[in-house]
């Protein structure tokens, strides 16, 4: 669980700050090419940039989950237990309801 958390954590953060930094490097001139461009071409050029870099991110983060062994992830006993007999109850608490419409007709 907590190699999920590290992972979930790490792209966020790369969901974050990889725009910011793209469009920073453009608007201080620290990527070449970007000192020749209009003013309204950077604005276009580096909002599309930074929004394919969140695309880039999220889809490496979805990578990285299915490659994740699904053999690892085993549920809780318990919680397995717990939702049979909630659902059996269910079963039997419908069972009663519809005999006892059955009587009452």
């Amino acid at each position: 669980m907590k190699g999920v958390i590290q992972k979930f954590f790490i792209a966020s953060m790369l969901m974050w700050m990889t725009p910011i930094a793209i469009l920073y490097g453009f608007n201080h001139n620290l990527l070449p090419g970007s000192s020749n461009l209009s003013p309204h071409t950077l604005t276009l050029v580096s909002g599309f940039v930074a929004v394919i870099s969140v695309n880039i991110v999220i889809a490496f983060y979805i990578y990285m989950a299915m490659k994740e062994p699904s053999h690892k992830h085993e549920p809780d006993p318990a919680f397995l237990a717990e939702a049979k007999a909630s659902v059996n109850q269910s079963a039997n608490d419908s069972d009663k309801s519809s005999q006892s419409l059955k009587k009452e007709e």
